[in-house]
């Protein structure tokens, strides 16, 4: 089936956030609208995706 390609920037309104899945469909990243990169994600998304505070992240990952 073909389709015609639309980044997230055509598709997602200015407030929207975004899921970043691979094809297996393990999540990947968050597309997080400009403005709210500082801001905690929202519960309702944290709840679907269930995110673990950065700090968990980094000891998962091995980092410090």
């Amino acid at each position: 089936m073909a389709h015609d390609y639309l980044g997230f920037e055509d598709t997602l309104n200015d407030d929207d956030y975004g899921f970043i899945l691979d094809k297996a469909g393990n999540l990947k990243g968050i597309w997080v609208p400009e403005g709210a990169e500082d801001e905690d994600i929202p519960d309702a998304i944290d709840d679907t995706v269930e995110i673990e505070p950065e700090e968990d992240y980094q000891k998962a990952e091995g980092s410090s």
